[in-house]
C-alpha cells in the first residue's frame, strides 16, 4: 500500500465538547491531512465544530450503543465514502501532541501489507502511561515497540482491508473487552497487531471502574469472549486464571457482586457467534508473549 489515505473516526456523547475541539484541531494540525474525519455523537445532538478547518461529517444518533457500536456507525461511513485505506480512531478526551502521527501511519501501513493494526502509546500531561495501557504482560516500559496480541481503544489505526476480511467491533460489547475480541480476530486471519510508542495519544488518567457498569460488563464481556474465541479446552481454564485474579484484585464488595452478576449473565445470554481461534493462533500469541490464558 503506497500512502495510504487516512479516516479519522471519533465517538462522544456530547459531554466533551471542549476535548472535542481541542482534538479536532490537533488533527488539523498534522501534516498529513486525513481524507475524512468523521464524529459520531452517541445518543446525542452535535454542535458544529470551527476548530477544523476542513470538513466534518457528523452523524446523531438517537440512543448511545455504546463505544464499539457508535465505531461501527463511524467505520460504516467512512466506507461509503471509498476513499480511505486506514481508519484512525480516536477517544474524544485525547490529543495529538506531536504532528506527524498521521504520517507515521502512513508508513507503517505502506511498509507492510500485513499490518491490521497499529496500537497508541497512551500518556497523561506528564507523560506518564498507565500499566494498563501497555499492551503486554511485561508492562515496566511503555517505550518498547513490537508485535502484541492486542491494543489500546483510545487511539489506534486499522487497515479498512483487515476490517472488511475480520468484521468491525463487537457492538453487543458496549464496553469493555472489545479490542480483545478485534485482535483475535485479526490475528488468527493473519494480521499483525503492532504497539508503536512513537504514536503518542495524550490523554487524562483515568480508571475504568469510574464506570458504572464495569464491574458487570468486564465479567459478562470476558465470559462472551471465552464463548467466541477461545477452543474448548481452553474455556474454563481461561475464565478459572481470571477469576482468580479479580478476586485478588477487587477491593470492593459490592464490585463482586456487580461482577459475579456479569459472569452468570454472561453464561446464560447468547454470546454472539463462535469462531474459535486456530491452535496455531494460540502458539503464536504464546510466542508474542501474551497466550490467551491471561
Amino acid at each position: 500500500m503506497s500512502e495510504p489515505r487516512l479516516g479519522v473516526a471519533i465517538v462522544t456523547m456530547g459531554n466533551r465538547p471542549k476535548d472535542v475541539d481541542a482534538l479536532l484541531e490537533s488533527v488539523a494540525k498534522q501534516d498529513v491531512p486525513p481524507t475524512r474525519v468523521v464524529v459520531v455523537g452517541n445518543g446525542t445532538e452535535l454542535p458544529d465544530f470551527p476548530a477544523y478547518p476542513g470538513e466534518v461529517t457528523t452523524i446523531e444518533l438517537d440512543e448511545n450503543l455504546g463505544c464499539p457500536g457508535g465505531r461501527n456507525v463511524a467505520l460504516r461511513r467512512l466506507r461509503e465514502f471509498g476513499d480511505v485505506d486506514v481508519a484512525v480512531e480516536l477517544d474524544d478526551d485525547g490529543l495529538l501532541v506531536d504532528p506527524d502521527v498521521f504520517r507515521t501511519i502512513q508508513r507503517l501501513f505502506a511498509e507492510d501489507a500485513r499490518l491490521g493494526i497499529v496500537g497508541f502509546r497512551i500518556a497523561d500531561e506528564h507523560g506518564e502511561t498507565q500499566r494498563r495501557h501497555v499492551p503486554r504482560l511485561r508492562a515496566k516500559d511503555p517505550m518498547r515497540r513490537g508485535l502484541v496480541t492486542s491494543f489500546l481503544g483510545g487511539g489506534h489505526a486499522f487497515s479498512m482491508e483487515m476490517l472488511a476480511r475480520t468484521g468491525d467491533w463487537p457492538a453487543e460489547f458496549f464496553f469493555t473487552h472489545e479490542e480483545t475480541d478485534l485482535a483475535w480476530r485479526a490475528l488468527d486471519a493473519g494480521w499483525k497487531v503492532l504497539y508503536e510508542p512513537a504514536l503518542l495519544l495524550q490523554h487524562p488518567k483515568t480508571s475504568p471502574a469510574r464506570h458504572a457498569v464495569y464491574h458487570r460488563m468486564t465479567a459478562r464481556n470476558r465470559v462472551w469472549l471465552a464463548r467466541r474465541r477461545l477452543p474448548v479446552p481452553l474455556v474454563p481454564v481461561y475464565l478459572a486464571v481470571w477469576t482468580l485474579l479479580t478476586v485478588a484484585r477487587t477491593r470492593s464488595l459490592g464490585g463482586l457482586r456487580a461482577w459475579a452478576a456479569g459472569f452468570v449473565e454472561g453464561v446464560r445470554t447468547p454470546a454472539g457467534e463462535r469462531r474459535p481461534m486456530r491452535w496455531r493462533t494460540v502458539w503464536l500469541m504464546t510466542r508474542l508473549g501474551r497466550p490467551p490464558l491471561i
